[in-house]
């Protein structure tokens, strides 16, 4: 009797993945026996769970199945209040006194406890945010770890870090995080700002608060003194109210440019600092001598591996003219491989959708494609009854101006423009308001330099894509914001130099 795999062998490349395509994989579903996600999470206040001063909760679901995993806690004004207070307390009490090695123990100490427990995370965060357990599990997780890790180093070495100036701490930090990477984008604000002697009031996205609740026991767990972080769950109410709470000091927000531009007009004439890290619509672009398969790969990591989630997604792919047939031929083949369906499953390629809102928008963007004249492919799997999702997409015969090349889409989506010289993809992928990440690929170590030194884009991969480092900067230019979270430059937001 013939294997699959002997069958496989035999075939060739493309008949390989159109075979793969119909193949029926048995579930290899992550357990959740261990994930202890509580049936209601209260505020964390001065490091205790405290009951909301609103009374009111709200639920929070996994977008696979629409089923309620937990209640939150909906934060007021008052509740803010009382966070900003508790933050300012520890500051001036005891976390601006502590040694910055005494720092450097507690940050490090989170970063262990990350790690014992990062199995129970990933799932939590698949759980609640729809993307592969794969992703969270050897991605997301780790990373989170390796920056608090990373900024444990720095705290006691800031003098280093700023040689000649006199170091300190801005004060009270109110930090604001996305949806799409919670635990990862709370370790990338929390730990510098602790690490620089800060203490934060932290509000995660309303859709995914759980994992920075469970970040919010794991602080306990490791004793950080009352008060140094406090965690608010609520939705656009409770951001505004700790943006324009006059005990704050800096504020860090990623999110929308809609929302970004909102809190920049707010903040004018304000003492606070800001940074901003907003939307993106990055190029990838290909030239022909790139490693045609090596990129392929790279595209279907960067736009659809993570259900193009991501801000720095690269749901646009710049093809040189002579490699448009061979890529978008490999393309549609790789598609048809890829597996849309339950998150926990780690053979699932691509998950959930965040949420209903979400799905609509991606739905609206695409109709908007076809409208405009663009020709779709869309890959033909099935996907579950319940729960959001989007087929694996991608458009040719795009126009630079179309909705679907301008829009951030945030969804498994791709547009495929073309380009004749280097000049032409230069000229082009500029053309949008935003400025946040690139790829260039292309055997050429002169064209790359050449690329990254007219692409604006605050981060540029070469011949890889969606590549993260803790002493790596991030952060975008244009309506993608500004500052960097990162690296040594993550630490300046967070501190005063004189």
């Amino acid at each position: 009797m013939t294997s699959q795999l002997e069958t496989r062998d035999r075939l060739t490349p493309g008949a390989a993945s159109s075979a793969l395509a119909e193949w029926h994989y048995s579930p290899s579903l992550e357990a959740t026996d261990h994930v202890k996600i509580q049936p209601r999470y209260n505020l964390f206040i001065g490091g205790k769970f405290v009951e909301p001063h609103s009374k009111r909760w709200f639920e929070t679901i996994n977008p696979a199945t629409e089923e309620t995993l937990s209640e939150m806690a909906e934060a007021d004004a008052e509740d803010v209040d009382r966070a900003v207070k508790e933050a300012r307390r520890a500051y001036e009490k005891t976390w601006r006194k502590i040694a910055p090695s005494e720092r450097a123990k507690y940050i490090y100490r989170i970063a262990r406890l990350i790690q014992e427990k990062s199995r129970g995370l990933a799932v939590a965060e698949t759980m609640n945010g729809g993307k592969p357990i794969k992703e969270s599990r050897d991605v997301d997780i780790p990373l989170a770890a390796a920056h608090f890790f990373y900024y444990a180093g720095w705290a006691d070495k800031l003098e280093y870090a700023f040689p000649n100036r006199t170091v300190s701490p801005v004060g009270v930090a109110g930090q604001i995080i996305p949806w799409n990477f919670p635990l990862l984008m709370a370790a990338w604000k929390l730990a510098p700002a602790l690490a620089a002697g800060n203490t934060v009031v932290l509000k995660p996205a309303e859709t995914t608060s759980i994992t920075s609740l469970m970040l919010a026991e794991i602080i306990q767990e490791a004793d950080l003194p009352p008060g140094v972080v406090n965690i608010i769950t609520g939705a656009g109410a409770t951001g505004a109210a700790l943006v324009n709470h006059a005990g704050v000091d800096k504020i860090a927000f990623t999110g929308s440019t809609e929302v970004g531009k909102r809190i920049q007009r707010s903040l004018a004439g304000t003492h606070k600092k800001l940074t901003l890290e907003l939307g993106g619509k990055a190029p990838n672009i290909v030239f022909e001598d790139a490693p045609i398969d090596q990129a392929v790969e790279g595209i279907i990591n960067g736009i659809y591996f993570n259900q193009g989630h991501v801000c720095c997604a690269g749901s646009r792919l710049f093809l040189q003219e002579s490699i448009l047939e061979p890529v978008v031929r490999k393309l549609r083949e790789r598609i048809g491989t890829l597996r849309v369906g339950n998150p926990l499953d780690k053979n699932t390629d691509v998950g959930a959708i965040n949420s209903r809102a979400q799905l609509e928008k991606i739905q609206e963007l695409v109709e908007s494609g076809t409208e405009e004249g663009a020709e779709i492919f869309q890959s033909s799997c099935s996907v579950p009854d319940r729960g959001f999702w989007f087929r694996p997409t991608f458009f040719t015969g795009v126009a630079a101006s179309s909705r679907i090349a301008q829009e951030e889409i945030f969804g498994p989506v791709l547009s495929v423009l073309t380009f004749r010289t280097p000049e032409e993809a230069i000229e082009k992928a500029n053309n949008t308001p935003y400025g946040l990440s690139a790829g260039v690929w292309t055997e050429k170590g002169s064209r790359i330099l050449k690329m990254a030194q007219k692409l604006r884009a605050g981060v540029i991969w070469a011949n890889t894509y969606n590549k993260f480092d803790p002493a790596s900067p991030f952060g975008g230019y244009k309506e993608s914001g500004f500052g960097r979270e990162g690296g040594l430059h993550g630490l300046s937001p967070y501190v005063v130099l004189t």
